[in-house]
């Protein structure tokens, strides 16, 4: 790969790694695992760089990599798995509330008009700067900062994520 294409790679990788390395933590769950499923995304791509022609398509690109290595990394660690009449001694992490928690948080979101739902999940779920947002919706900025901060404040005040999770939700007078 020349020197051109190899900026271009790191470029990209210092601009979508954050939405990337999301995306790698709801596949797995796990910060390290997340960081390992990631990184061998990011080898598959950067050996393929010089065959993809659309670079609008990069991000689904790496996306299908990582749930492709993580399809395989399963398979292989499912084999490795045998049954034994002694139990672990360490305890195994129960993940179900950040489960839960992402599952109200889904809902909630569902909850939002369309437009709303779409500027939120592309300013924190994929970490867009607003002029990208803008672009991709078709409004001006000021329109997608309008339209992130009703989203967010109608969040605030949903009484179904309050009452799914008390612990968190912002306690009223």
């Amino acid at each position: 790969m020349n020197s051109a294409r190899h900026e271009e790679f790191r470029d990209y990788v210092a601009a979508r790694g954050p939405a990337l390395m999301r995306a790698a933590l709801q596949l797995t769950g796990d910060r390290a695992e997340a960081e390992d499923l990631l990184q061998a995304a990011l080898a598959k791509t950067y050996s393929a760089w010089d065959r993809i022609e659309d670079r609008a398509a990069v991000d689904g690109y790496v996306r299908r990599a990582m749930v492709n290595t993580r399809i395989s990394w399963w398979r292989r660690r499912k084999l490795e798995v045998y049954p034994t009449d002694e139990l672990p001694e360490q305890p195994v992490d129960d993940h179900t509330g950040n489960t839960e928690l992402q599952d109200a948080l889904g809902r909630a979101l569902d909850r939002l008009p369309e437009r709303q739902r779409l500027a939120v999940k592309l300013r924190y779920y994929e970490d867009m700067p607003e002029n990208e947002i803008a672009k991709v919706l078709g409004v001006s900025i000021g329109t997608v900062k309008s339209t992130v901060s009703r989203a967010m404040a109608k969040l605030r005040v949903d009484t179904a994520l309050e009452a799914d999770f008390p612990d968190i939700a912002p306690h009223r007078p």
